[in-house]
């Protein structure tokens, strides 16, 4: 099997703000774009060509990756109308032909071995088709899998309590051959007005021939900001030490940290790995960046400074006497002095967080700030866990956050001033 298929073509509007410019698939995960983790994964499965469906940010997506020396050749599909997953598969035919091919979301991440397993269980199988599936606590969420002696017999999107014929999640991976393309033309509007490719997949089930590959390492579905502070941390875990930037006498860099070439690490910092520092970038004096953070290119850490398990985005400043938790920060944005982002409650218990609209429970008991590019926070702002700063957004001096700010919006604190006669004699 030699040639792959990635759906990235979706707006991303349930990882706001920080998809605002640009799509999903290039944010950092441990100082590298998720889509890139992606293919290199496909590279060393032995793929050799892979065709990217997009849409949202098409150009930025495209040249982001044509940017980069791959082993394999990759080509672009727009999706100019997006009318669901099948329709964006759909896009593929001609590409695939005759062929097997892996097709997979975009915005899944696996652990090491898992496109290898899949390419081999298919094909000495010989299926028409075989699905990646993860046994998970909750599979409420997503499509569950009905698996007998190693196929699959059943997918139910999104199941009702008395619908759980499993725990089984359809991981969104798939090794497939021509026959999927033949049902995707046949697959019908849902009823949400789009072509699902899960229904294509229930046709394809229906004739008897689908596998089931039960992964063997770890599976996240990149659906919300806070997913990615988890992949960053399953990265991060695998890194090892690399420095190659300037580091000066009196900093203490202990354990598996990657400083790039072109970063500074000034005196007094202390840093503790697993941690990504990118080019440019320019960390201290005097701070404490704690594991499982990565910063980016140009990313600027002041004096005085706490980061704990963060991804700070390209050419971001935190001022001195700030502390970044459990948080993510877009490209550009700027923290005055002082700068707080709680990343945990009182009660202990899970933080929520709005997105589209909707109060969401991230099920971690930290979490600090999601906050968007061009953000600038005032000297003294504090900002509640979970709270969301939308790209362009301000604060003024000594602000305390605790509702979402809209994009491009400016917060500042109510000061009532009482005034004194002073006696200087």
């Amino acid at each position: 099997m030699k040639k792959a298929v990635l759906l990235a073509a979706g707006d991303s509007t349930r990882m706001l703000p920080l998809s605002a410019n640009q799509p999903k698939h290039l944010l950092p995960i441990a100082g590298k774009p998720l889509i890139f983790h992606t293919i290199e994964a496909l590279e060393k499965a032995g793929i050799e060509e892979t065709l990217v469906i997009y849409g949202y940010h098409a150009e930025k997506l495209s040249k982001a990756v044509e940017t980069q020396s791959w082993n394999m050749k990759v080509s672009f599909v727009n999706q100019k109308e997006r009318k669901g997953t099948a329709h964006a598969a759909g896009h593929a035919k001609k590409f695939v032909g005759d062929d097997e091919a892996i097709l997979m979301n975009g915005d899944v991440m696996v652990g090491p071995e898992t496109f290898e397993g899949l390419i081999e269980l298919h094909l000495k199988k010989k299926y028409d088709m075989t699905l990646s599936v993860k046994p998970i606590e909750d599979p409420s969420p997503y499509g569950v899998v009905k698996v007998v002696r190693g196929k699959a017999k059943e997918l139910i999107e999104k199941p009702e309590p008395e619908q759980m014929v499993s725990n089984l999640v359809n991981a969104g991976i798939y090794a497939a051959s021509s026959s999927l393309w033949d049902v995707i033309e046949e697959t019908e509007l849902s009823p949400r007005g789009e072509y699902e490719i899960t229904d294509s997949i229930s046709m394809l089930i229906e004739k008897g021939n689908v596998g089931a590959y039960s992964m063997p390492s770890w599976w996240l579905d990149i659906g919300k900001p806070w997913d990615l502070l988890a992949a960053n941390e399953l990265y991060l875990g695998q890194v090892k030490r690399r420095v190659d930037g300037t580091v000066e006498d009196g900093a203490v860099v202990k354990g598996n940290v990657i400083i790039e070439d072109g970063a500074t690490v000034r005196s007094g910092a202390y840093i503790e790995g697993p941690v990504f520092i990118d080019s440019e970038s320019m960390i201290g004096p005097n701070c404490y960046i704690r594991p499982y953070t990565a910063l980016g290119k140009k990313v600027k850490i002041g004096n005085a400074v706490e980061i704990k398990n963060s991804i700070i985005m390209d050419g971001t400043n935190v001022g001195h006497l700030s502390y970044v938790g459990d948080s993510i920060i877009g490209q550009r944005s700027n923290f005055g002095a002082g700068t707080i982002t709680a990343n945990l409650r009182h009660d202990n218990k899970s933080i929520f967080v709005t997105v589209k609209g909707a109060r969401i429970n991230s099920g971690r008991r930290k979490l600090g700030a999601i906050i968007g590019d061009d953000v600038k926070t005032g000297i003294g702002t504090s900002i509640v866990p979970g709270v969301v700063l939308h790209q362009g957004s301000q604060t003024g001096i000594g602000v305390i956050v605790e509702r979402d700010i809209p994009p491009n919006k400016l917060v500042v604190a109510k000061q009532t001033q009482s005034t004194l006669d002073v006696d200087h004699k």
